[in-house]
């Protein structure tokens, strides 16, 4: 559906986007590899925008997205973070000492969506439930609709108050985000009545309940935006003027923080008629972290993947796949090539690997190293234009990575050099005596992959 034009500039469309540039990171990764696998490489270009480091984001979790929020004056679902059951119990009583909440909900802190239909978010109605609730949750592999097969470890738990509390009205849920719309170049505002669920369910079935206000960035949201906005969701009374101030406060806090998204789903009128935001995802700009030094330290490493951290530690662009074909190419374009090149031989990519313009000995065997950190790599293509860096450099960093890494390659590696000196290259390669095939087409490449891999 994503191909089709008209699609594309459908409000479904609109909420597609928002969940591929802005979801959290498994999540992110399974609808990367959805577009690698399912929908076809031709449509990489996407994949390549949301790994183009221009474009990168920062997750953090629930417990620190309600921090910010609460520092700009949005009203939030009160509670404190817990690493073990007795931490968890300590957390309750404080918390009912300081809000009078007899209930307490126990959620899982994990970079991941749909937390309650794995198992991740439940309600406590005394102590002991706490603690034992606690218990289980964390040290649990939560598996949800957006984490892979194994799940995520949780290490924390947030204990939070209760806040569906019986009142003079009833209590009412609202979605609502805020994200940069990339077909107009503005910030945008996303939100409906229908809070609670998954917005894609909304936007498929009821794309009527879904509402868009965008913003001038050269005079910033209006009175009257936040006042249309209150008004669609149906409010009335002091709701309405709390949800005034809420929208208000929410998109202070996504310029102030130099967000990429802010989603809030629930967004809870409760029974006394206040606004506030029942959970938070947040994702945050990379490219402003340097200006964010208090949201760069809420980074948590542990719920990246740990090949992908150490990649960005060296300065590789690396994404993982689920593939059997490690690659290693220099530059986005020729990376999509390559993987459409993998795709038609019959094969699936392991990773996204963009080792850049300085593809020497020591950058080549770094490469190597994490690629095959990869246990499902059964075999390695090397395809690299030699513009800024010559094939022949390329090809005796190749040779000296093999020589230094001796027993650690244990599968075929296929290199493709085009270029600068690709002559040169070719024959180093090739009188190099390693056992590393060297092609010269695309076709070539491609073949003695599939006769590599069909031994």
């Amino acid at each position: 559906r994503a191909t089709n034009g008209s699609y594309c500039r459908t409000l479904e469309k609109k909420v597609f986007e928002q969940k591929l540039v802005a979801e959290s990171g498994n999540s992110f990764l399974k609808i990367k590899k959805k577009i690698v696998s399912e929908i076809g490489l031709n449509l990489l270009f996407l994949w390549h925008f949301l790994t183009d480091k221009r474009y990168t984001t920062m997750n953090i979790h629930e417990y620190q997205g309600k921090e910010i929020l609460a520092s700009y004056g949005v009203r939030i679902q009160r509670g404190i973070v817990a690493n073990n059951p007795v931490e968890a119990v300590a957390a309750a009583k404080q918390l009912t000492a300081e809000t009078g909440t007899g209930w307490h909900v126990i959620k899982a802190q994990v970079h991941a969506g749909g937390r309650g239909k794995g198992g991740g978010v439940k309600l406590a109605k005394n102590l002991q439930q706490v603690e034992e609730i606690a218990e289980q949750i964390i040290g649990m592999q939560l598996i949800t609709p957006q984490t892979s097969a194994e799940g995520k470890k949780v290490h924390k738990v947030l204990i939070a108050e209760d806040v569906y509390y019986p009142g003079e009205s009833e209590t009412s849920e609202f979605y609502m985000s805020v994200l940069l719309n990339r077909a107009t170049g503005r910030n945008m505002i996303m939100y409906s009545t229908e809070g609670g669920m998954d917005i894609e369910e909304v936007a498929e079935h009821t794309p009527h309940l879904i509402f868009t206000e965008e913003i001038d960035p050269a005079v910033g949201l209006q009175g009257f935006q936040a006042r249309r906005i209150a008004f669609n969701l149906g409010l009335s009374g002091n709701a309405f003027k709390e949800m005034v101030k809420f929208v208000d406060s929410l998109y202070n806090a996504y310029i102030g923080c130099d967000a990429s998204m802010f989603e809030i789903n629930p967004v809870l009128k409760t029974s006394d008629n206040k606004i506030m935001a029942v959970d938070a995802k947040v994702n945050i700009d990379d490219n402003a972290l340097y200006r964010q030094a208090k949201i760069a330290d809420m980074r948590d490493i542990r719920e990246e993947n740990p090949i992908e951290v150490e990649a960005k530690e060296v300065g590789l662009n690396y994404v993982d796949l689920d593939g059997t074909v490690g690659c290693m190419v220099n530059g986005a374009g020729l990376a999509m090539a390559t993987m459409d090149l993998i795709k038609y031989a019959g094969f699936e990519p392991a990773n996204f690997l963009d080792v850049g313009g300085t593809a020497d000995a020591k950058r080549v065997e770094t490469a190597f190293r994490i690629i095959l950190k990869d246990p499902n790599v059964e075999a390695i293509l090397i395809n690299i234009f030699g513009g800024i860096v010559r094939c022949d450099r390329v090809a005796q960093g190749v040779v000296d990575a093999y020589k230094n890494m001796g027993d650690a390659i244990k599968v075929p590696i296929i290199v493709r050099l085009q270029g600068t000196n690709a002559e040169i290259a070719k024959e180093l390669i090739d009188n190099s005596g390693m056992p590393i095939l060297s092609a010269v087409q695309f076709q070539e490449a491609a073949d003695q992959v599939k006769a590599a891999l069909t031994k």
